[in-house]
């Protein structure tokens, strides 16, 4: 199992970036794939989730609005697109696979992550 994130980068203040999570090695469609952002010393955020089979979307209150999840089930793809960056979106992001559910607290597989920085 594999998911692999790309995409991150050192952007300015109102600028976007589009996350990339590649995933292979499990049935795509019968997957959630969540995103997660960690800053060094603070918990662990779950921000947006989708589940593969009907494409549902949730969204951590941080973040409606300015992040948008997709995916390309074809490509086993997860993609966040992140508009209108804020210093504060400084992390590093993960993604992250669970059976069927958006449960943040139960994803089974992850990546390594890949650097946002946001520059005021």
């Amino acid at each position: 199992v594999q998911l692999v994130e790309s995409g991150g980068g050192l952007v300015q203040a109102g600028g976007s970036l589009r996350l990339s999570c590649a995933t292979s090695g499990f049935t795509f469609d019968d997957y959630a794939v969540a995103w997660f952002r960690q800053v060094p010393g603070k918990e662990r955020e779950g921000v947006s989730c989708i589940i593969s089979g009907d494409r549902s979307t949730t969204y951590a209150d941080s973040v409606k609005g300015r992040f948008t999840i997709s995916s390309d089930n074809a490509k086993s793809t997860v993609f966040l697109q992140i508009n209108n960056l804020e210093p504060e979106d400084t992390a590093v992001y993960s993604c992250a696979a669970a059976l069927w559910y958006c449960n943040y607290d139960e994803m089974e597989y992850w990546g390594t992550g890949t650097l946002v920085a946001v520059s005021s």
